[in-house]
């Protein structure tokens, strides 16, 4: 009897490796279109997986590999140019995975199980941890500290709360991420199927597997997926991104695409959101931190670190491609990629969603090149994206719709603000408008 148990019940995970190849060999048996060889798709499946290498290198030495970090940024480089591509393919053909939607949602299933068990049994990252300058990073360890003080209180010696709940929020994000592809692809590309072949790559990919404990790396892209599934309605787009740029600095340089995507299709109602979310969430972890006195301290900290700041020479414990590489060549990069982030704000106009994706991504990607700290590595910041773009179709009607005065609540409710404002003070109102009204 122990012998059977030893046997059906010793399961062990594939390492890094085996996972990369296997899912390779399943990829390209999924979604690779034999019957036309030259489509973008097929090159696409193919050419997904380029940064794994890097990643391994870097997991194999403990993060501290030069060659796997100029695998990543030249892989990356491959990936910006091909989201500028992708602003000239208008005409998408209909490539269906060669696997069914029942059997891709099984699939699918059945990949976030196994990612269930890599989060669990999961010990720390070999690669080491960046420098944490975000502010929801600052609000993990607290809530961290909290937790596992409470855990103490309790007794609790026999449950790691801090692990449990850094893998139960990673975790949920991930499945926010699959739920959120599989919604743009029915909603918005009028493929379900789509939708769950993007969902099913995304967990079949090894970038997921290899940092699902991350949590703080998926949250900000669990955000700006659900920002792309509701981008019909500019004021939920503006709460997820601002949500998104107010604990994660990064979503913030996306601000200028899609603010010229809502350009007088919903513009104002974007900002005034974007604004009030990101606001009242600094605001509510500067409270956070005022209270344990460390919120002028934290300031300090981040404003003194030079991963985010190409004009200071990075510290001796950073880890890199700019470790071996002489620091002042970063202020150049940092200056195209400025240059960049400003173009996507007039550069196309008007833009579709196809065009928002394929820049948003972009951006994100372009991070990679100057930031100090093991940059190449976030892959999770920009991966739903880059696969939304692989299964979209043509997407050149997808824009925000107009927003006819007449029937809209808010400028209702600015009306009526105006009026009160006007009988508060005693001031008379136009005649024109207590005509109209």
């Amino acid at each position: 009897m122990v012998v059977a148990q030893s046997i059906f019940l010793e399961f062990n995970l594939p390492n890094a490796t085996t996972w990369f190849y296997f899912s390779l060999l399943l990829s390209v048996a999924l979604f690779f279109k034999f019957s036309r060889l030259l489509s973008m798709r097929n090159w696409d499946v193919l050419t997904l997986p380029l940064l794994v290498p890097g990643l391994l290198l870097l997991k194999e030495s403990g993060g501290d590999n030069w060659f796997g970090y100029l695998w990543l940024i030249c892989g990356s480089g491959y990936l910006l140019v091909r989201c500028f591509i992708d602003l000239t393919l208008v005409s998408r053909p209909a490539l269906s995975p060669n696997l069914n939607l029942g059997g891709l949602a099984w699939l699918a299933g059945a990949l976030f199980v196994c990612l269930t068990a890599v989060a669990v049994r999961q010990t720390n990252d070999p690669r080491g941890t960046a420098n944490k300058t975000a502010p929801i990073e600052t609000f993990e360890r607290k809530v961290e500290d909290q937790v596992h003080h409470q855990a103490k209180a309790t007794d609790a010696a026999e449950i790691d709360a801090p692990f449990l709940v850094s893998r139960t929020l990673a975790l949920s994000c991930h499945l926010a991420i699959v739920v959120g592809l599989v919604f743009v692809g029915g909603w918005h590309f009028k493929d379900w199927h789509a939708g769950m072949a993007a969902a099913t790559f995304y967990l079949l990919l090894p970038y997921t597997a290899l940092d699902v404990a991350r949590w703080h790396h998926v949250w900000p892209m669990a955000l700006t997926v659900w920002a792309v599934a509701t981008y019909r309605k500019p004021t939920a787009a503006g709460v997820l991104l601002g949500l998104a740029a107010a604990t994660t600095y990064f979503p913030v340089l996306v601000f200028p695409v899609w603010l010229s995507f809502y350009w007088r299709r919903g513009a104002g109602r974007f900002v005034g959101s974007f604004a009030l979310t990101s606001g009242l969430c600094l605001a509510v972890i500067a409270s956070f931190l005022w209270i344990d006195d460390e919120l002028a301290s934290s300031f300090r900290s981040a404003l003194s670190l030079p991963t985010w700041q190409p004009w200071i020479e990075p510290l001796h414990s950073t880890q890199g491609l700019w470790s071996a590489t002489h620091w002042a060549y970063r202020m150049p990069i940092f200056i195209a990629y400025l240059a960049l982030v400003v173009t996507t704000a007039f550069w196309p106009s008007p833009k579709n969603l196809a065009q928002v994706l394929a820049l948003s991504a972009a951006v994100l990607i372009g991070i990679q090149f100057w930031y100090a700290d093991q940059g190449g590595i976030y892959v999770l910041w920009y991966l739903p994206l880059l696969l939304l773009l692989v299964f979209r179709p043509n997407l050149s009607d997808c824009r925000p719709l107009p927003i006819p005065p007449e029937g809209d609540w808010l400028t209702r409710l600015g009306r009526a603000l105006s009026r009160l404002f006007l009988r508060v003070l005693r001031i008379p109102e136009p005649v024109a408008r207590a005509e109209r009204n």
